[in-house]
């Protein structure tokens, strides 16, 4: 009798190995290279491999594709808003006192003008000339 015929395996070791067996192929040392390296590179194992190669994988990739997509739509979204808050002009009207932001270029020309023409400056400008 053999090593391995004297050890009883458990029902729950028999129903895994029925349930995924084992597949071994021999290949070249090039290609077993290559595999070696795929899997080294980004945790991937030889099984995952072998479903990209059959087409099974393609799931896993469209889920990321889309998580990539929703982190960057979230994170344009965060970066525009930061954006806004930081550079963004707006002012109450003088009658309704609804905000109204500076879009047009007249406009931001015309608030340019009035702060020069009143006399708006630095605060240590201002300081300095008293």
């Amino acid at each position: 009798m053999g090593k391995t015929a004297s050890k009883r395996k458990p029902p729950s070791r028999i129903r895994y190995e029925q349930s995924h067996p084992t597949v071994s192929c021999r290949v070249l040392r090039k290609l077993y290279d290559k595999l070696r390296k795929a899997k080294g590179t980004d945790g991937t194992s030889f099984a995952d491999i072998l479903k990209i190669g059959l087409g099974i994988l393609e799931v896993r990739a469209q889920n990321e594709a889309e998580l990539t997509r929703k982190g960057y739509g979230s994170g344009y979204k965060k970066g525009y808003a930061d954006a806004e808050s930081a550079f963004k002009i707006s002012y109450a009207c003088s009658i309704c006192r609804g905000i109204l932001t500076v879009t047009s270029k007249d406009e931001k020309e015309a608030i340019k003008a009035y702060m020069q023409e009143h006399g708006w400056g630095h605060r240590e400008c201002h300081e300095r000339r008293r």
